[in-house]
């Protein structure tokens, strides 16, 4: 299966080496995912095609046109090697992203991201979108690093990109593991300014490794995030 990215971004150049490097790159050399883009300035208006515009009812900066970027997203629609484009858009208003979501873009023929730019998107733009995410409660200045975000998310559980596919099985968010937080990791050398690996991770009993890792996943959640111990807490309850 491969996964379709169409892009709407006044900056596709923003996505050069991104996409050129690591796993993200792995996972289009395998044709494991595409990625195309199309720029809103391509159906802009007037001499210098136009993207925005001053608000109704004044305030500061610009807002992006909604007929602009429909016909963007219409136009990727029309010449699609296959089906319509689910279509995201990159806003601080939307859902936070989660693994649940990555998952879901995974397992999906196409995904479009629309990325917004200057004071936001005219309202009617959300008659035409899907859904809408968001990376947190913090605002950029447009939506591109939001979309590699995703890309990035979503290339690394496609078959075949990261080599070892139960590394995505056992770590944070997962569902393999009810959302916990990963359990901390250890390397050489054994011991480092006082601070050694622990010693039951150096005996090689596996059943006492993994029990001792998931200890500490349930302690580490517990402490560094409660909102997902809740949740967690509360799903098993309910079974």
């Amino acid at each position: 299966m491969t996964v379709r990215f169409d892009v709407v971004s006044l900056f596709p150049d923003a996505f050069a080496g991104f996409l050129a490097t690591s796993f993200v790159a792995r996972a289009i050399d395998a044709a494991r995912m595409t990625v195309r883009f199309r720029s809103p300035r391509d159906f802009g208006l007037g001499k210098h095609r136009s993207v925005d515009d001053t608000p109704y009812g004044g305030g500061s900066g610009m807002v992006m046109r909604v007929d602009v970027l429909v016909a963007t997203m219409e136009s990727l629609d029309a010449d699609a090697p296959s089906g319509r484009a689910r279509r995201i858009l990159l806003t601080p208003q939307g859902k936070r992203l989660d693994q649940e979501r990555v998952q879901s873009f995974a397992e999906r023929e196409a995904v479009m991201l629309v990325c917004g730019r200057y004071e936001g998107f005219d309202e009617r733009i959300r008659a035409h979108v899907d859904e809408e995410i968001s990376l947190g409660d913090f605002v950029m200045t447009g939506g591109e690093v939001a979309a590699m975000a995703v890309i990035d998310a979503v290339a690394r559980l496609l078959p075949g990109v990261l080599g070892n596919e139960a590394s995505t099985l056992d770590e944070s968010h997962s569902p393999a593991t009810g959302g916990l937080l990963e359990y901390p990791h250890y390397t050489r050398p054994v011991e480092f300014r006082g601070a050694r690996v622990p010693e039951i991770l150096q005996g090689g009993h596996h059943a006492d490794i993994a029990k001792w890792r998931r200890e500490q996943a349930i302690a580490r959640t517990q402490q560094r995030r409660p909102d997902l111990w809740e949740r967690f807490s509360n799903e098993r309850g309910g079974r």
